[in-house]
Formats: structure tokens, C-alpha cells, sequence
């Protein structure tokens, strides 16, 4: 080896590489277990002297390692002029935030309508969703070979390897258009709900 120190992570690589040669190849483990006794690699054991060397076997070339994938840093400025949006348009926070406990289930399905009606609104004013799939839900699909993970979860019994025979169960959503309210600078999208004075 060309790098007489390698790093730590080098030497997890080295480490993990030489545990898999030395199950594989026994002659490679004999050369490590005569290392490890203080014994000259690739020369002939001590009991046989005329014996000629072999030479010591490389280890197996290690795969690449796969780069780490970028991660965007998302701003939270759409996320919270969203909540700010569904906030004014169905008063979903007041919702979400009300300890619901004491009341009754009439008057909560009541409010779920009404808190319903606003985000439905809403979503469809500020967005254009599409079902991920065509299909109806309940529908016997063929998934191939390369198909697209991040539009198609597998739930189930997931074993072997695509193509992929089931049924529909959610058919997803995807966002094809969106239009939130451009933000004036300086504004502050963490208030996504001012408190209120009456006079």
C-alpha cells in the first residue's frame, strides 16, 4: 500500500475489505495469520523450507463509494405563508390548537366541516394537485424496472425485485402548479397569524 498512515476512514475500508478477503480466500487468511505471527508474508512456512513462496493475494478491489447525495437547505418562508394562508382562510391552527376534549362529537364535526371547507379553498385557490396515478384505487398495476420510488411507495410484502405486481391502495398526489402570494421584503412569514386588538 502506497499510504503508509491511511486515514480512519481508509482504514474501516481496509479493515472491512480484508475481513471479506480472509472468509473468501484461505490462502490470503493464512498470509494474514503468518502477519500476525511475526512470520514474512508469501514466505514458506517454517516446516517446509524447500517450499517455494507464493505470492501474497491482493485483496479484492473495494466499489466506489456511492457520493453522498447534495441536500438542499429548504426556506421555511412557503411552509409558513402556507400555514398563514390555511390559518386565515379555515382558522386550521385555532383548530388544530383547541383542546377539543370537552366538546361534543356534533359540535366538533361541525367545526371539521367548516375548518374542511377553508383548506379545501385554499388549496385549490393557491395549487393545482394531481393524482401520482390514474388508475382507480383498487386497480391490479405492473410496476418496472426502474420506476419512479419517489412517486410510488411499495407497502406490503416487499420482496425480490421489480416488476412488481399489486393493487393500488392511495394514488397519491403530486403538485403541478403553485401559486402563493409573493411576500413584500422585510415581511415577517414567522407570523403567520397577527394577534388581534379590538378597540
Amino acid at each position: 500500500m502506497s499510504d503508509s498512515n491511511p486515514s480512519f476512514l481508509g482504514r474501516i475500508s481496509l479493515a472491512v475489505g480484508t475481513f471479506f478477503s480472509i472468509l473468501g480466500n484461505g490462502d490470503f487468511a493464512a498470509d494474514v495469520l503468518r502477519l500476525r505471527n511475526g512470520e514474512k508474508i508469501g514466505a514458506a512456512p517454517a516446516a517446509a523450507p524447500a517450499a517455494t513462496p507464493t505470492p501474497a493475494p491482493t485483496a479484492a478491489p473495494q466499489p466506489k463509494p456511492q457520493p453522498a447525495p447534495v441536500l438542499k437547505e429548504a426556506s421555511p418562508d412557503a411552509a409558513l405563508q402556507l400555514l398563514g394562508l390555511l390559518q386565515r382562510d379555515a382558522r386550521f391552527i385555532d383548530f388544530v390548537e383547541e383542546d377539543i376534549k370537552a366538546y361534543s362529537d356534533a359540535d366538533i364535526g361541525a367545526a371539521a366541516r367548516l375548518v374542511h371547507e377553508g383548506c379545501r379553498a385554499t388549496l385549490r385557490e393557491h395549487f393545482t394537485i394531481r393524482p401520482v396515478r390514474d388508475e382507480a384505487e383498487g386497480s391490479r398495476v405492473t410496476l418496472p424496472a426502474g420506476f419512479d420510488a419517489s412517486s410510488v411507495r411499495l407497502t406490503g410484502n416487499v420482496v425480490g425485485s421489480a416488476p412488481f405486481n399489486g393493487s393500488i391502495s392511495h394514488r397519491g398526489w403530486r403538485v403541478e402548479d403553485v401559486r402563493l402570494p409573493k411576500l413584500a421584503d422585510g415581511h415577517n412569514a414567522k407570523v403567520i397569524a397577527p394577534a388581534e386588538v379590538e378597540l
